[in-house]
């Protein structure tokens, strides 16, 4: 299962990209990317898990300048800033939030020492989806750590940062954070459950409910996962765009409607787990699978003639997460809060 995974990995990280199966290491490496990476080799039993931790956990410090703040692309040994942004920071900052639980001292350390540095800053994000990332990390930390628990006003307040979106955005036809939607969308209502898991605060519960039943309601409206396509995204009053759909929000549906299952205990959303997971097997508009059995990787997107044959670094760790944690809670009905992608 970890085969492509491995293969994508070098001594430096994840490689951002490949060409078919085989990495492109012409194109760098991204702490989104190794950020995701870092919360799949945790959930690794493998003789690697370690290993690998340690390379993309190592990848995320030394992206980590002095300010707090991370760069996101690593290209020939430097990092450049051209597609830094606010996600990347809350993505990193979520991933070593999560990492400080691990059971191996070298990752917890160098988690603590990235929170440390970054922790005044994330807490200014304005971005919506960076602040969902901030805010499943300050839960998990609230959740795990006593010393963190004096963040709980800081949580309850980007909670509320989205609360307020959400009102501002709201009409009887259009339940959601802003006027359109593009990526990762399930990650707003995700953060809002697990902000709920530890304050049983009935307004964010309301909105947590309000967005992912507008958002499955739309894309599950031919009985299997239609994501949100790339090409003009779905604004406000338009029709959703079919093309091209990215694993990426499949793995993102996946995680926020395990978290309302985990939060609520409502099993529709579990079922619902299981409908947008069956979109990487074939079960969607194309009826293609996604996933590659021959390289175990994961093709990049669906497109209007069939599947983009590439196989990146963003599509297999957000479809190797999303089943990790998918069939942990399928065995156990464990784990009450999750990341996401």
């Amino acid at each position: 299962m970890y085969n492509h995974l491995v293969r994508m990995t070098d001594s430096t990280g994840i490689i951002q990209f490949s060409e078919k199966g085989r990495p492109l290491k012409s194109s760098g490496y991204t702490v989104d990317d190794n950020a995701r990476a870092l919360l799949v080799a945790m959930n690794m039993k493998d003789k690697v898990r370690e290993r690998l931790s340690k390379i993309y956990t190592s990848f995320l410090e030394e992206a980590q300048d002095e300010s707090g703040y991370w760069n996101n692309l690593k290209i020939e040994d430097q990092f450049v800033p051209v597609i830094n942004s606010e996600d990347c920071i809350g993505r990193a900052f979520m991933a070593a939030s999560f990492a400080m639980g691990c059971d191996m001292e070298d990752i917890k350390q160098a988690s603590e020492r990235m929170i440390k540095k970054s922790l005044e800053k994330v807490l200014n994000v304005e971005a919506p989806r960076a602040i969902a990332y901030v805010l499943l990390g300050l839960v998990y930390l609230i959740d795990n750590f006593k010393v963190y628990s004096e963040l709980y006003q800081a949580a309850k307040k980007m909670a509320y940062k989205l609360v307020k979106l959400y009102e501002e955005n709201y009409t009887k036809s259009w339940h959601w954070f802003e006027d359109k939607l593009t990526y990762c969308n399930a990650l707003l209502p995700h953060s809002l459950f697990s902000y709920y898991a530890i304050s049983g605060d009935k307004r964010v519960l309301e909105v947590a409910q309000s967005t992912l039943r507008f958002l499955t309601d739309a894309l599950f409206k031919r009985g299997y996962l239609n994501i949100v396509g790339n090409r003009g995204w779905w604004k406000k009053e338009e029709k959703i765009p079919l093309y091209d759909q990215q694993p990426v929000d499949a793995a993102s549906i996946i995680l926020a409607c395990l978290q309302a299952f985990l939060s609520t205990g409502e099993k529709e959303y579990f079922f619902k787990a299981k409908v947008a997971y069956d979109w990487y097997w074939g079960k969607n508009i194309n009826e293609i699978p996604l996933i590659n059995r021959e390289t175990q990787g994961c093709h990049d997107a669906l497109t209007p003639d069939g599947v983009n044959q590439n196989q990146g670094a963003e599509a297999i760790v957000s479809f190797l997460l999303a089943h990790q944690i998918l069939e942990k809670i399928d065995e156990k009905k464990e784990m009450v809060l999750i990341p996401a992608v």
